[in-house]
């Protein structure tokens, strides 16, 4: 029977209603006692490092995740984080990055509906978190409502379906059907790709979701906060508008400062590209880093761990232009 260590670091799955609403109460031990099935599937060990809503998530704690898991992986066959829905997949991106080449399973779950409500999701979505980790699959993936998803693919779409995620632009690695991982046979092979264990990452990067009339001083705002990289989400394709309120010659401005600047599409599927359209390569020629096909979690988490390591723009362009976890694939690839 193999070794798991169970992580709980809050949301909806250990809440239960309090005076001001929906409040993560129970602890790693808790929602075990809640799911006595998973004795016959392995030996598990748990732990406790944070209780929060996930929307008070922030990169600290996804690097204080990341070296707990970096601290134990040796010692377990496979990790299961208990995490909240809302900024789940942001922690997923962060530690797919973080963690490197892990070698064993690392898997988030969560649910829409506590642990403690009659009709919830939760224990499902566990018992399959804990099949896959037991699984010889390696890497951070999102188990939820019977779909393994990549890591740095995972997007939350729906607010209150149990389908709450899906895998953007990307096969998903598998499913869970009747207790049983069945495994995407495209997609036995992990990424070849081997990079270390690094949680370094900067905190300063703003994400800029474009709307027609955004005035260009928005751009001396961010500068002005410190902020080391953007993340802009642009129109279509990633469009940039270069004619009334262009934005061109503010963002040509910070790059010149050594503020790194990704441009991507606003739409979740089927990626930019900024080569087609004189809008996408007006800005693509001052030297912007394309988004591809990535989702704006795994972008803008990518980019935080790139300037994380290094501030030069030249560097931190190659680290995102590199694919670590098939975090993208190139337009040709689309």
């Amino acid at each position: 029977m193999k070794n798991i260590l169970f992580i709980n670091t809050g949301g909806t799955i250990s809440s239960s209603y309090q005076e001001n609403g929906l409040t993560p109460t129970q602890n790693a031990e808790n929602i075990l006692e809640q799911i006595p099935e998973l004795t016959n599937i392995c030996h598990i060990d748990a732990f406790d490092l944070m209780s929060m809503d996930s929307t008070n998530t922030q990169p600290e704690d996804w690097a204080s995740i990341a070296k707990l898991v970096h601290r134990s992986i040796q010692r377990y066959d496979g990790i299961v984080i208990a995490h909240g829905t809302d900024t789940m997949a942001y922690t997923a991106s962060a530690l797919s990055f973080m963690l490197g080449s892990v070698g064993k399973p690392v898997i988030l779950t969560g649910s829409q509906v506590s642990i403690l409500a009659e009709h919830t999701d939760s224990k499902k979505n566990v018992i399959d978190s804990f099949l896959a980790a037991c699984g010889e699959r390696p890497g951070v993936f999102v188990v939820f409502n019977g779909k393994i998803i990549n890591g740095c693919r995972a997007s939350k779409v729906r607010t209150r379906s149990y389908n709450a995620f899906e895998s953007i632009n990307y096969p998903y690695i598998g499913t869970v059907e009747d207790g049983k991982v069945i495994y995407n046979k495209d997609l036995l092979q992990p990424h070849p790709i081997h990079y270390s264990y690094n949680d370094n990452y900067c905190a300063e990067v703003f994400l800029l979701r474009l709307i027609p009339g955004t005035n260009p001083h928005i751009f001396d705002a961010i500068r002005s906060l410190g902020y080391k990289g953007i993340v802009i989400e642009g129109f279509g394709m990633g469009g940039v508008p270069f004619k009334e309120r262009s934005l061109i010659n503010k963002i040509e401005e910070l790059m010149r400062e050594g503020i790194s600047i990704a441009v991507t599409t606003q739409c979740p599927y089927e990626g930019g590209d900024l080569t087609i359209y004189e809008v996408g390569q007006k800005v693509l020629e001052k030297g912007v880093i394309p988004g591809y096909d990535m989702t704006t979690e795994a972008l803008v988490t990518k980019m935080m761990w790139a300037l994380g390591q290094t501030l030069d723009p030249a560097e931190v362009a190659k680290i995102m232009a590199t694919n670590y976890a098939d975090e993208f694939g190139l337009p040709e690839m689309l």
